[in-house]
């Protein structure tokens, strides 16, 4: 996966992540929410405990209607190795790829997203309640992060300038 650039809907990068409130954490998933590595498109997000990363997936699906054969990247957490997220995948004709035991930079565009989220929008703030982290990220994702950051990989041009 490292240093590809596949045409869209080729690729989606797959992962999640813990952000803390004081009421308790909040997982969000995007890429669990998979992103478009070329386009550096969010295809989706889902920010609750149940089927996270398979909620995330059935949006994606829905938003951008990929061809059969869509490889879905993911790290080898529980969520993605589960039988039910595999049957997801095969059902939307979606095929899994996993990263290699112990090599996290085969995911590393969808952890670079993760990073570039809490560095620019949630390191040193602090969210009282589970929904205005939730409201925080909606805002950076569908706001901020698509419409009006600049990509280096694209150009400089924001997702939306780019498409």
């Amino acid at each position: 996966m490292h240093g590809t650039h596949p045409a869209p809907n080729q690729v989606w990068g797959a992962d999640i992540a813990n952000l803390w409130t004081d009421e308790r954490r909040l997982v969000l998933g995007h890429r669990a929410g998979p992103v478009q590595l070329r386009r550096r498109w969010l295809v989706a997000v889902a920010a609750h405990e149940a089927d996270l990363v398979g909620d995330a997936l059935t949006m994606g699906w829905f938003r951008h209607k990929p061809a059969l054969g869509l490889n879905h990247h993911s790290d080898r957490g529980s969520q993605y190795a589960s039988q039910v997220f595999h049957a997801k995948l095969a059902q939307y004709g979606i095929v899994c790829s996993m990263s290699r035991k112990g090599n996290c930079w085969d995911n590393a565009p969808t952890e670079s997203w993760f990073n570039t989220f809490k560095n620019e929008r949630v390191f040193g703030e602090r969210f009282t309640t589970r929904h205005a982290m939730k409201a925080t990220a909606f805002a950076y994702i569908e706001v901020f992060y698509v419409r009006l950051r600049l990509h280096s990989t694209l150009g400089y041009a924001s997702v939306v300038q780019f498409l």
